[in-house]
Protein backbone atom coordinates (compact mmCIF):
# COMPACT_ATOMS: atom_id res chain seq x y z
CA UNK A 1 0.00 0.00 0.00
CA UNK A 2 1.55 3.27 -0.75
CA UNK A 3 1.97 5.85 2.13
CA UNK A 4 -1.07 7.98 0.06
CA UNK A 5 -2.57 5.30 0.26
CA UNK A 6 -5.50 5.47 3.00
CA UNK A 7 -7.72 2.72 1.66
CA UNK A 8 -7.39 -0.15 3.67
CA UNK A 9 -7.39 -3.86 2.01
CA UNK A 10 -8.73 -5.72 5.24
CA UNK A 11 -7.83 -9.21 3.39
CA UNK A 12 -4.36 -7.48 3.61
CA UNK A 13 -3.96 -6.20 7.19
CA UNK A 14 -1.19 -7.97 9.38
CA UNK A 15 -1.81 -10.70 11.62
CA UNK A 16 -3.06 -10.02 14.95
CA UNK A 17 -5.52 -7.29 12.91
CA UNK A 18 -9.18 -7.38 13.37
CA UNK A 19 -11.48 -5.89 9.96
CA UNK A 20 -13.90 -2.66 11.30
CA UNK A 21 -17.23 -4.73 11.85
CA UNK A 22 -15.18 -7.13 14.58
CA UNK A 23 -17.17 -7.06 17.97
CA UNK A 24 -13.60 -6.50 18.96
CA UNK A 25 -13.88 -3.03 17.01
CA UNK A 26 -14.94 -0.98 20.07
CA UNK A 27 -11.69 -1.41 21.70
CA UNK A 28 -9.12 -2.07 18.99
CA UNK A 29 -10.50 0.97 17.33
CA UNK A 30 -10.25 1.31 13.63
CA UNK A 31 -8.10 -0.29 10.76
CA UNK A 32 -5.40 2.43 10.89
CA UNK A 33 -5.30 2.30 14.70
CA UNK A 34 -4.46 -1.55 14.49
CA UNK A 35 -1.88 -0.55 11.48
CA UNK A 36 -0.09 2.24 14.08
CA UNK A 37 0.21 -0.47 17.04
CA UNK A 38 0.93 -3.08 14.66
CA UNK A 39 4.10 -0.36 13.55
CA UNK A 40 5.03 0.01 16.89
CA UNK A 41 4.99 -3.46 18.01
CA UNK A 42 1.93 -2.73 20.93
CA UNK A 43 -0.09 -4.75 21.99
CA UNK A 44 -4.00 -2.98 22.34
CA UNK A 45 -4.96 -3.10 25.70
CA UNK A 46 -6.97 -0.24 26.27
CA UNK A 47 -10.29 0.45 25.68
CA UNK A 48 -10.55 2.98 22.46
CA UNK A 49 -13.78 5.16 24.11
CA UNK A 50 -11.88 8.69 22.67
CA UNK A 51 -13.20 10.97 19.93
CA UNK A 52 -12.60 14.24 18.93
CA UNK A 53 -14.77 15.99 21.40
CA UNK A 54 -13.71 14.34 24.35
CA UNK A 55 -10.17 14.75 23.28
CA UNK A 56 -10.86 18.53 23.51
CA UNK A 57 -12.31 18.27 26.39
CA UNK A 58 -9.45 16.28 27.79
CA UNK A 59 -6.93 18.71 26.96
CA UNK A 60 -8.30 21.82 27.17
CA UNK A 61 -9.38 21.32 30.57
CA UNK A 62 -6.24 19.42 31.73
CA UNK A 63 -4.22 22.92 30.48
CA UNK A 64 -7.05 24.72 32.17
CA UNK A 65 -5.67 27.96 30.80
CA UNK A 66 -8.04 31.03 31.30
CA UNK A 67 -8.85 29.83 35.18
CA UNK A 68 -4.54 29.01 35.43
CA UNK A 69 -4.00 32.61 34.27
CA UNK A 70 -6.34 33.63 37.32
CA UNK A 71 -4.64 31.40 39.59
CA UNK A 72 -1.08 32.24 38.57
CA UNK A 73 -1.13 35.81 38.09
CA UNK A 74 0.37 36.02 41.69
CA UNK A 75 3.53 34.80 39.84
CA UNK A 76 3.58 37.27 37.23
CA UNK A 77 2.18 40.21 38.45
CA UNK A 78 5.78 41.30 40.80
CA UNK A 79 7.89 39.95 37.27
CA UNK A 80 5.99 42.07 34.93
CA UNK A 81 3.28 44.18 36.21
CA UNK A 82 0.18 44.61 34.15
CA UNK A 83 1.83 44.86 31.00
CA UNK A 84 4.08 41.68 31.85
CA UNK A 85 1.12 39.97 32.51
CA UNK A 86 -0.57 40.52 28.89
CA UNK A 87 2.47 40.71 26.58
CA UNK A 88 4.40 37.50 28.03
CA UNK A 89 1.21 35.91 27.93
CA UNK A 90 1.37 36.98 23.61
CA UNK A 91 4.92 35.60 23.70
CA UNK A 92 4.39 32.11 25.18
CA UNK A 93 1.77 31.47 23.52
CA UNK A 94 2.77 32.54 20.03
CA UNK A 95 6.20 30.57 20.98
CA UNK A 96 4.51 27.39 22.60
CA UNK A 97 2.43 27.12 19.53
CA UNK A 98 5.34 26.18 17.46
CA UNK A 99 5.53 23.22 19.99
CA UNK A 100 2.09 22.24 19.89
CA UNK A 101 2.30 22.04 16.16
CA UNK A 102 5.55 20.28 16.35
CA UNK A 103 4.17 17.65 18.71
CA UNK A 104 1.00 17.74 17.06
CA UNK A 105 2.78 16.15 13.53
CA UNK A 106 5.00 13.74 15.75
CA UNK A 107 1.33 12.59 17.37
CA UNK A 108 0.09 11.58 13.63
CA UNK A 109 3.71 9.54 13.32
CA UNK A 110 3.45 7.45 16.21
CA UNK A 111 0.85 7.91 18.26
CA UNK A 112 1.30 5.74 20.93
CA UNK A 113 1.08 6.64 24.95
CA UNK A 114 4.54 6.54 25.66
CA UNK A 115 4.28 9.90 24.06
CA UNK A 116 8.08 12.07 23.83
CA UNK A 117 10.28 9.07 25.12
CA UNK A 118 8.94 6.91 22.13
CA UNK A 119 9.25 10.02 19.68
CA UNK A 120 13.12 9.90 20.68
CA UNK A 121 13.79 6.04 21.11
CA UNK A 122 12.65 6.34 17.10
CA UNK A 123 14.02 9.18 15.89
CA UNK A 124 16.74 10.16 18.10
CA UNK A 125 20.57 9.21 15.97
CA UNK A 126 21.07 5.38 16.55
CA UNK A 127 23.95 5.52 18.91
CA UNK A 128 21.98 7.73 21.61
CA UNK A 129 18.26 6.31 21.14
CA UNK A 130 18.40 4.38 24.38
CA UNK A 131 19.80 6.42 26.48
CA UNK A 132 17.95 9.40 25.10
CA UNK A 133 14.92 8.05 25.31
CA UNK A 134 15.00 6.80 28.91
CA UNK A 135 16.12 9.88 30.10
CA UNK A 136 13.25 11.42 28.70
CA UNK A 137 10.77 8.47 29.89
CA UNK A 138 12.31 9.37 33.56
CA UNK A 139 11.38 13.23 32.94
CA UNK A 140 7.72 12.63 31.54
CA UNK A 141 6.94 10.11 34.58
CA UNK A 142 8.79 13.02 36.67
CA UNK A 143 6.69 15.83 35.49
CA UNK A 144 3.00 14.46 34.71
CA UNK A 145 3.35 12.57 38.11
CA UNK A 146 4.40 16.14 40.14
CA UNK A 147 1.67 17.94 38.30
CA UNK A 148 -0.96 15.96 40.27
CA UNK A 149 0.55 17.11 43.26
CA UNK A 150 0.71 20.64 41.92
CA UNK A 151 -2.99 20.26 40.52
CA UNK A 152 -4.46 19.18 44.13
CA UNK A 153 -2.25 21.75 45.95
CA UNK A 154 -3.33 24.71 43.90
CA UNK A 155 -6.92 23.61 44.38
CA UNK A 156 -6.12 23.14 48.07
CA UNK A 157 -4.86 26.83 48.82
CA UNK A 158 -7.72 28.10 46.73
CA UNK A 159 -10.42 26.01 48.73
CA UNK A 160 -8.26 27.89 51.67
CA UNK A 161 -8.91 31.49 50.05
CA UNK A 162 -12.50 30.96 49.84
CA UNK A 163 -12.88 29.94 53.88
CA UNK A 164 -10.56 32.88 54.86
CA UNK A 165 -12.72 34.95 52.49
CA UNK A 166 -15.90 33.85 54.46
CA UNK A 167 -14.44 33.61 58.01
CA UNK A 168 -12.06 36.12 59.27
CA UNK A 169 -11.22 34.12 62.00
CA UNK A 170 -9.86 31.12 60.31
CA UNK A 171 -5.96 30.08 60.06
CA UNK A 172 -4.60 27.94 57.88
CA UNK A 173 -2.48 25.48 59.04
CA UNK A 174 0.29 22.98 57.05
CA UNK A 175 -1.94 19.86 57.71
CA UNK A 176 -4.72 21.66 56.33
CA UNK A 177 -3.88 21.46 52.75
CA UNK A 178 -1.92 17.94 53.44
CA UNK A 179 -5.63 16.57 53.73
CA UNK A 180 -6.92 18.57 51.36
CA UNK A 181 -4.53 17.44 48.74
CA UNK A 182 -5.27 14.07 49.73
CA UNK A 183 -8.71 14.45 49.50
CA UNK A 184 -8.94 16.06 45.91
CA UNK A 185 -6.68 13.45 44.63
CA UNK A 186 -8.53 11.22 46.13
CA UNK A 187 -11.22 12.44 44.11
CA UNK A 188 -9.57 12.38 41.41
CA UNK A 189 -8.96 8.54 41.74
CA UNK A 190 -12.37 7.50 41.76
CA UNK A 191 -13.19 9.27 38.58
CA UNK A 192 -10.29 7.84 36.75
CA UNK A 193 -11.23 4.19 38.38
CA UNK A 194 -14.58 3.74 39.27
CA UNK A 195 -15.90 5.88 36.35
CA UNK A 196 -13.56 5.32 34.19
CA UNK A 197 -15.35 4.17 31.19
CA UNK A 198 -17.52 7.40 31.68
CA UNK A 199 -14.75 9.63 31.31
CA UNK A 200 -15.15 10.92 27.63
CA UNK A 201 -18.52 11.63 28.68
CA UNK A 202 -17.19 13.56 31.63
CA UNK A 203 -14.92 15.41 29.81
CA UNK A 204 -17.10 16.38 27.47
CA UNK A 205 -19.26 17.90 30.26
CA UNK A 206 -17.40 19.41 31.35
CA UNK A 207 -16.03 21.35 28.40
CA UNK A 208 -18.93 22.73 28.24
CA UNK A 209 -18.62 24.22 31.90
CA UNK A 210 -14.97 25.48 30.52
CA UNK A 211 -16.61 27.33 27.47
CA UNK A 212 -19.86 28.90 29.86
CA UNK A 213 -17.53 28.81 33.20
CA UNK A 214 -15.20 31.38 31.06
CA UNK A 215 -18.28 33.87 30.42
CA UNK A 216 -19.32 33.90 33.28
CA UNK A 217 -16.37 35.34 34.92
CA UNK A 218 -16.19 37.44 31.69
CA UNK A 219 -19.40 38.85 32.19
CA UNK A 220 -18.95 39.93 35.64
CA UNK A 221 -15.50 41.44 35.99
CA UNK A 222 -16.19 43.94 32.70
CA UNK A 223 -20.08 44.80 34.19
CA UNK A 224 -18.44 45.51 37.84
CA UNK A 225 -14.68 45.98 38.05
CA UNK A 226 -13.05 49.16 38.36
CA UNK A 227 -11.36 49.96 34.90
CA UNK A 228 -7.17 50.08 34.35
CA UNK A 229 -6.64 52.69 31.53
CA UNK A 230 -5.23 50.88 28.53
CA UNK A 231 -1.63 53.20 29.03
CA UNK A 232 -1.28 51.02 32.03
CA UNK A 233 -2.31 47.47 30.85
CA UNK A 234 -0.46 47.61 27.93
CA UNK A 235 2.93 49.74 28.60
CA UNK A 236 3.89 49.65 32.10
CA UNK A 237 5.36 47.47 33.48
CA UNK A 238 6.48 46.28 36.97
CA UNK A 239 9.96 45.06 38.57
CA UNK A 240 8.94 44.36 42.55
CA UNK A 241 11.53 41.63 43.42
CA UNK A 242 14.41 43.02 42.78
CA UNK A 243 15.83 42.29 39.28
CA UNK A 244 18.61 44.25 37.96
CA UNK A 245 16.30 45.26 34.68
CA UNK A 246 12.75 44.59 33.97
CA UNK A 247 13.37 42.17 30.97
CA UNK A 248 14.78 39.51 33.36
CA UNK A 249 11.65 40.19 35.39
CA UNK A 250 9.41 39.55 32.59
CA UNK A 251 11.65 36.24 31.79
CA UNK A 252 11.15 35.05 35.31
CA UNK A 253 7.35 35.75 35.07
CA UNK A 254 6.88 34.09 31.83
CA UNK A 255 6.77 30.90 33.96
CA UNK A 256 3.05 31.84 35.11
CA UNK A 257 1.56 31.85 31.50
CA UNK A 258 3.94 29.05 30.80
CA UNK A 259 2.38 26.62 33.51
CA UNK A 260 -1.50 28.10 31.85
CA UNK A 261 -0.13 26.70 28.58
CA UNK A 262 1.64 23.42 29.55
CA UNK A 263 -0.03 19.58 28.29
CA UNK A 264 -0.83 20.13 25.29
CA UNK A 265 0.77 16.31 25.16
CA UNK A 266 -1.15 14.98 27.66
CA UNK A 267 -3.68 13.93 24.97
CA UNK A 268 -0.45 11.91 23.54
CA UNK A 269 -0.55 9.86 26.32
CA UNK A 270 -4.05 9.31 26.24
CA UNK A 271 -3.57 8.11 22.36
CA UNK A 272 -4.25 4.23 23.01
CA UNK A 273 -8.16 5.17 24.19
CA UNK A 274 -8.79 7.46 21.25
CA UNK A 275 -10.45 6.32 18.03
CA UNK A 276 -8.60 7.19 14.66
CA UNK A 277 -5.53 8.51 16.95
CA UNK A 278 -3.25 9.88 14.23
CA UNK A 279 -5.68 11.82 12.94
CA UNK A 280 -8.38 12.48 15.89
CA UNK A 281 -4.83 13.39 18.15
CA UNK A 282 -3.81 16.65 16.03
CA UNK A 283 -6.37 17.84 15.17
CA UNK A 284 -7.66 17.86 19.38
CA UNK A 285 -4.18 19.34 19.83
CA UNK A 286 -4.78 22.06 17.61
CA UNK A 287 -8.43 23.12 18.15
CA UNK A 288 -7.17 23.21 21.82
CA UNK A 289 -4.87 26.01 21.02
CA UNK A 290 -7.53 27.77 19.29
CA UNK A 291 -9.65 27.33 21.85
CA UNK A 292 -7.63 27.49 24.91
CA UNK A 293 -5.20 30.22 23.01
CA UNK A 294 -7.96 32.96 22.59
CA UNK A 295 -9.78 32.53 25.83
CA UNK A 296 -6.60 32.80 27.65
CA UNK A 297 -5.73 35.87 25.78
CA UNK A 298 -8.94 37.41 26.40
CA UNK A 299 -8.84 36.56 29.92
CA UNK A 300 -5.61 37.96 30.49
CA UNK A 301 -6.06 41.71 29.45
CA UNK A 302 -9.62 40.88 30.93
CA UNK A 303 -8.28 40.42 33.93
CA UNK A 304 -5.58 43.29 33.47
CA UNK A 305 -8.21 45.80 32.71
CA UNK A 306 -10.57 44.80 35.85
CA UNK A 307 -7.67 44.28 38.33
CA UNK A 308 -7.97 47.58 40.32
CA UNK A 309 -5.25 48.25 42.99
CA UNK A 310 -1.69 46.67 41.65
CA UNK A 311 -0.24 47.13 45.11
CA UNK A 312 -2.96 45.45 46.63
CA UNK A 313 -3.02 42.72 44.50
CA UNK A 314 0.72 42.17 45.09
CA UNK A 315 -0.19 41.37 48.42
CA UNK A 316 -3.81 39.61 48.40
CA UNK A 317 -6.17 39.29 51.36
CA UNK A 318 -7.18 35.42 50.16
CA UNK A 319 -4.42 33.81 49.24
CA UNK A 320 -4.71 34.67 45.91
CA UNK A 321 -5.35 38.02 43.78
CA UNK A 322 -7.89 36.68 41.84
CA UNK A 323 -10.22 36.09 44.63
CA UNK A 324 -9.58 39.53 45.91
CA UNK A 325 -10.02 41.33 42.25
CA UNK A 326 -13.79 38.82 42.46
CA UNK A 327 -14.42 40.56 45.98
CA UNK A 328 -13.46 44.02 45.30
CA UNK A 329 -15.77 43.56 41.63
CA UNK A 330 -19.24 42.14 43.57
CA UNK A 331 -19.21 43.72 46.84
CA UNK A 332 -20.40 40.93 47.76
CA UNK A 333 -18.40 37.63 49.65
CA UNK A 334 -21.40 35.49 48.10
CA UNK A 335 -20.80 36.15 44.67
CA UNK A 336 -16.91 36.35 44.98
CA UNK A 337 -16.92 33.05 46.61
CA UNK A 338 -19.22 31.32 43.57
CA UNK A 339 -17.05 32.92 40.85
CA UNK A 340 -14.00 31.29 43.16
CA UNK A 341 -15.56 28.03 43.25
CA UNK A 342 -16.10 27.79 39.48
CA UNK A 343 -11.72 28.29 39.30
CA UNK A 344 -11.67 25.66 41.93
CA UNK A 345 -14.19 23.21 40.48
CA UNK A 346 -12.00 22.99 36.94
CA UNK A 347 -8.63 23.40 38.91
CA UNK A 348 -10.04 20.16 40.43
CA UNK A 349 -11.08 19.01 36.98
CA UNK A 350 -7.92 19.49 35.18
CA UNK A 351 -6.43 17.19 38.28
CA UNK A 352 -8.49 14.11 37.41
CA UNK A 353 -6.93 14.53 33.49
CA UNK A 354 -3.69 14.91 35.11
CA UNK A 355 -4.11 11.62 36.45
CA UNK A 356 -5.16 9.50 33.66
CA UNK A 357 -1.99 11.16 31.28
CA UNK A 358 0.25 10.46 34.22
CA UNK A 359 -1.12 6.85 34.67
CA UNK A 360 -1.02 6.33 31.27
CA UNK A 361 2.80 7.84 30.91
CA UNK A 362 3.98 5.64 33.52
CA UNK A 363 1.77 2.39 31.95
CA UNK A 364 3.67 2.85 28.77
CA UNK A 365 7.50 3.51 30.47
CA UNK A 366 6.66 0.51 32.46
CA UNK A 367 5.86 -1.60 29.62
CA UNK A 368 9.04 -0.72 27.97
CA UNK A 369 10.37 -1.92 31.39
CA UNK A 370 11.69 1.27 31.97
CA UNK A 371 10.86 1.77 35.86
CA UNK A 372 11.46 -0.43 38.74
CA UNK A 373 8.80 -2.91 39.18
CA UNK A 374 8.00 -2.49 36.02
CA UNK A 375 5.97 -6.00 35.53
CA UNK A 376 3.81 -4.43 38.09
CA UNK A 377 3.20 -1.06 37.06
CA UNK A 378 2.00 -2.10 33.19
CA UNK A 379 -0.67 -4.75 34.43
CA UNK A 380 -3.59 -3.66 32.65
CA UNK A 381 -6.83 -4.97 34.83
CA UNK A 382 -9.23 -7.24 32.55
CA UNK A 383 -12.79 -5.80 32.42
CA UNK A 384 -11.68 -2.25 33.50
CA UNK A 385 -9.24 -1.70 30.22
CA UNK A 386 -7.62 0.61 32.32
CA UNK A 387 -3.90 0.34 34.22
CA UNK A 388 -5.61 0.29 37.11
CA UNK A 389 -1.77 -0.81 39.32
CA UNK A 390 -0.63 2.80 37.59
CA UNK A 391 -3.08 4.79 38.79
CA UNK A 392 -3.20 3.76 42.74
CA UNK A 393 0.93 4.48 42.36
CA UNK A 394 0.18 7.93 41.51
CA UNK A 395 -2.27 8.60 43.92
CA UNK A 396 0.49 6.90 46.36
CA UNK A 397 2.91 9.38 45.38
CA UNK A 398 0.45 12.36 45.38
CA UNK A 399 -0.02 11.77 48.77
CA UNK A 400 3.38 10.87 49.95
CA UNK A 401 4.41 14.48 48.29
CA UNK A 402 1.48 15.90 49.89
CA UNK A 403 3.59 14.96 53.21
CA UNK A 404 6.78 17.49 52.55
CA UNK A 405 4.36 20.30 53.10
CA UNK A 406 3.83 19.88 56.77
CA UNK A 407 7.35 20.33 56.83
CA UNK A 408 8.07 22.85 54.89
CA UNK A 409 5.53 24.91 52.65
CA UNK A 410 8.90 26.21 50.38
CA UNK A 411 9.96 21.88 50.15
CA UNK A 412 6.78 21.67 48.42
CA UNK A 413 6.37 24.48 45.76
CA UNK A 414 10.14 23.52 44.47
CA UNK A 415 8.56 20.01 44.10
CA UNK A 416 5.46 21.71 42.30
CA UNK A 417 7.59 24.20 40.19
CA UNK A 418 9.26 20.82 38.66
CA UNK A 419 6.38 20.04 36.33
CA UNK A 420 7.45 23.15 34.04
CA UNK A 421 11.51 22.04 34.40
CA UNK A 422 10.66 18.28 33.31
CA UNK A 423 7.54 18.07 30.58
CA UNK A 424 9.88 21.36 28.62
CA UNK A 425 12.70 18.76 28.68
CA UNK A 426 10.96 16.07 27.48
CA UNK A 427 9.64 18.51 24.42
CA UNK A 428 13.24 19.84 24.12
CA UNK A 429 14.72 16.93 23.48
CA UNK A 430 11.99 14.82 21.78
CA UNK A 431 11.37 17.85 18.88
CA UNK A 432 15.18 18.37 18.19
CA UNK A 433 15.22 14.92 17.54
CA UNK A 434 12.37 14.93 14.85
CA UNK A 435 14.24 18.35 13.67
CA UNK A 436 17.41 16.13 13.30
CA UNK A 437 16.41 13.32 11.45
CA UNK A 438 14.71 16.16 8.78
CA UNK A 439 17.82 18.03 8.53
CA UNK A 440 20.26 14.92 8.01
CA UNK A 441 16.88 14.18 5.07
CA UNK A 442 16.27 10.81 6.43
CA UNK A 443 12.96 8.78 6.69
CA UNK A 444 10.23 9.61 8.99
CA UNK A 445 6.81 7.46 9.15
CA UNK A 446 4.15 8.73 7.51
CA UNK A 447 1.84 11.33 8.92
CA UNK A 448 -1.45 11.54 8.17
CA UNK A 449 -1.94 15.21 9.67
CA UNK A 450 1.49 16.76 8.37
CA UNK A 451 3.53 20.53 8.78
CA UNK A 452 5.18 20.01 5.23
CA UNK A 453 7.89 22.02 4.19
CA UNK A 454 6.49 24.08 7.73
CA UNK A 455 7.95 21.33 9.90
CA UNK A 456 11.43 21.99 10.32
CA UNK A 457 11.37 25.40 10.65
CA UNK A 458 8.47 24.77 13.19
CA UNK A 459 10.48 22.38 14.86
CA UNK A 460 14.09 25.13 15.17
CA UNK A 461 11.52 28.00 16.57
CA UNK A 462 9.87 25.89 19.19
CA UNK A 463 13.34 24.48 20.45
CA UNK A 464 14.73 27.74 20.90
CA UNK A 465 11.84 29.14 22.60
CA UNK A 466 11.60 26.21 24.96
CA UNK A 467 15.18 26.16 25.75
CA UNK A 468 14.68 29.73 26.93
CA UNK A 469 11.91 29.14 28.82
CA UNK A 470 13.50 26.14 30.55
CA UNK A 471 16.46 28.23 31.72
CA UNK A 472 14.14 30.51 33.87
CA UNK A 473 11.86 27.47 35.07
CA UNK A 474 14.25 27.28 37.71
CA UNK A 475 14.99 31.08 38.56
CA UNK A 476 13.47 31.97 41.82
CA UNK A 477 10.99 35.05 42.08
CA UNK A 478 13.07 37.86 43.47
CA UNK A 479 16.56 38.52 44.61
CA UNK A 480 18.60 39.03 46.31
CA UNK A 481 17.79 35.02 47.14
CA UNK A 482 18.11 33.93 50.31
CA UNK A 483 17.69 29.91 51.93
CA UNK A 484 13.97 30.80 51.72
CA UNK A 485 13.23 32.37 48.78
CA UNK A 486 15.75 29.81 46.41
CA UNK A 487 13.79 27.67 44.09
CA UNK A 488 15.04 24.32 45.42
CA UNK A 489 13.32 22.62 42.05
CA UNK A 490 16.50 22.97 40.09
CA UNK A 491 17.93 20.65 43.14
CA UNK A 492 15.24 18.16 43.35
CA UNK A 493 15.17 18.01 39.02
CA UNK A 494 19.27 17.15 39.57
CA UNK A 495 18.53 14.58 41.54
CA UNK A 496 15.77 12.53 39.94
CA UNK A 497 17.90 13.00 36.49
CA UNK A 498 21.64 11.93 38.75
CA UNK A 499 19.28 9.01 39.90
CA UNK A 500 17.99 7.98 37.13
CA UNK A 501 21.28 7.61 35.39
CA UNK A 502 22.50 5.18 38.30
CA UNK A 503 19.73 3.23 37.71
CA UNK A 504 19.94 3.14 33.96
CA UNK A 505 23.88 2.36 34.61
CA UNK A 506 23.10 -0.46 37.16
CA UNK A 507 19.94 -1.98 35.89
CA UNK A 508 18.53 0.55 33.17
CA UNK A 509 20.75 -0.51 30.08
CA UNK A 510 20.41 -4.26 30.65
CA UNK A 511 16.25 -4.24 31.17
CA UNK A 512 15.79 -1.39 28.79
CA UNK A 513 15.96 -1.41 25.05
CA UNK A 514 13.62 1.22 24.19
CA UNK A 515 10.38 0.87 22.23
CA UNK A 516 12.79 1.66 19.21
CA UNK A 517 13.68 -2.06 18.89
CA UNK A 518 9.18 -3.31 18.21
CA UNK A 519 9.11 -0.83 15.90
CA UNK A 520 7.83 -2.45 12.33
CA UNK A 521 10.65 -0.92 10.12
CA UNK A 522 8.70 -2.11 6.40
CA UNK A 523 5.26 -0.10 7.33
Amino acid sequence: MSKHDHTVDTQAVPMGIVAEDAPETYKMGTVIDQQDMHRVGKQQELRRNFRLISVLGFTAVLMCTWEAILFTASYILPNGGLAGMVWMYTVSLFGFSFSILSMAEMASMAPTSGGQYHWVSEFAPRSAQRFLSYITGWLCVLGWQVNIGSGSYLVALQIQGIIILNDASYVSQPWHATLMIIAVASIAILFNTFFAKKLPLIEGIILIIHIFGFFGILIPLWALSPRQSAHAVFTEFTNANGWPSQGVACLVGIIGPMYSLLGPDSAVHMSEEIRDASRILPLGMMWTLVLNGATGFIMVVTFAFCIGDLEAALKPNYMFAYIDVFYNATGSKAGASVMACLITLMCLCSTISNVATASRQMFAFARDRGLPYSGFLCKVKPGWDIPLNAVCVSFVITCLLSLINLGSSVAFNAIVSLTVGAILSSYIISISCVALRKIRKQPLPYARWSLGRAGLPCNIISVMFLLLVYVFAFFPLGAPVSLETMNWSVLLYGAVVIFSLVYFAVYGRHAYQGPVVLVNKDM
